[in-house]
């Protein structure tokens, strides 16, 4: 299970679920406090209430300690990137919600839902919405968070993580071609 594709459940929207190791509240953790986001996802303050802002600091280079080239087609986020949105739902530690500025039309929306399961288990379900039909974007989106959720797989689980964008280039191909069929 946790290393399925995402799977693209209508236009503009793919959905993720990965088995954690819990209890939720660990996993909520892992969601909102900006040192802990920072292991799997990147840095950046969550206010803790629905309208609060959301900051998304990325250095995808701090996400393992291998030397992992940055591609030529993202050079440009070779020093970080950085966005923000604002919490559209906050019920901890079950469910949170925020949308993500866009460079060009509506922002798009992540929700991220925990479902506890036996054995201590938690069921991570993430859901992106209003991605548009570009494939360039569907792709990108797509392997990025299978790339990031992989990488919240190993933090949590102890493992080292390997790095970023040796693992995001090849899923992204093959989200170009899931998005396509």
């Amino acid at each position: 299970m946790n290393k399925q594709y995402g799977i693209f459940t209508e236009p503009g929207t793919v959905q993720f679920e990965r088995l954690l190791p819990g209890p939720a509240e660990r996993i909520w953790d892992y969601l909102t406090k900006s040192e802990l986001k920072a292991k799997w996802f990147c840095a950046g303050d969550v206010q803790p209430e629905t309208g609060g802002k959301v900051e998304f600091r990325f250095q995808h280079k701090n996400l393992s300690g291998e030397d992992d080239p940055i591609p030529k087609k993202y050079e440009d986020m070779e020093d970080g990137s950085s966005s923000e949105g604002r919490v559209t739902e906050w019920n901890p530690p079950k469910k949170l919600s925020y949308t993500w500025d866009e460079d060009e039309g509506e922002d798009s929306e992540v929700t991220f839902e925990l479902i506890p399961k036996k054995d201590g288990k938690v069921l991570l379900r993430l859901t992106h919405r209003r991605l548009g039909d570009d494939l360039d974007t569907l792709s990108g989106v797509g392997a990025g968070w299978h790339t990031h959720l992989g990488i919240l797989v190993d933090v949590l689980e102890g493992r080292k993580p390997k790095g970023f964008w040796s693992i995001h280039m090849p899923l992204e191909e093959e989200y170009k071609r899931i998005v396509s069929e």
